[in-house]
């Protein structure tokens, strides 16, 4: 019963994936592992336009962060910080496309993906 209670108190969460099998499928994707140095500096890098990810994550993304444009909260995104992050394999697809564009005015590369996914991965507790 009390994890009937609890299920229905938390919001519906589809648990498909998990940042290592992210990694692993971008990594495959673009024929090399994941570097954690180049996703920091990418995930650091306006890249010639007005944002970076940081902008909105935080520098490093283990704390809350706020929407740049909207001022929307945003929960922490390094899995460190908030073991749900990454673990919805639709969700990841979808911040993914739209962050990317957001940022880069195009769609990260598979290289893109993996190493920013290595760097968040990287980041453990205590911060």
């Amino acid at each position: 019963m009390a994890a009937l209670a609890c299920s229905l108190c938390l919001p519906a969460h589809a648990a498909d994936t998990s940042i290592a099998q992210q990694l692993s499928h971008w990594s495959t994707q673009a024929g090399q592992p994941g570097n954690a140095q180049r996703g920091q500096a990418f995930f650091n890098n306006r890249h010639g336009g007005e944002w970076s990810c940081s902008s909105c994550h935080g520098t490093p993304p283990t704390g809350a962060g706020r929407h740049a444009s909207t001022g929307k909260a945003i929960d922490p995104l390094a899995p460190g910080a908030n073991p749900r992050t990454f673990t919805d394999s639709a969700r990841v697809e979808k911040w993914f496309r739209r962050n990317c564009k957001d940022v880069l005015a195009r769609e990260c590369s598979p290289a893109e993906k993996a190493d920013v996914l290595a760097y968040l991965a990287s980041l453990k507790p205590p911060f």
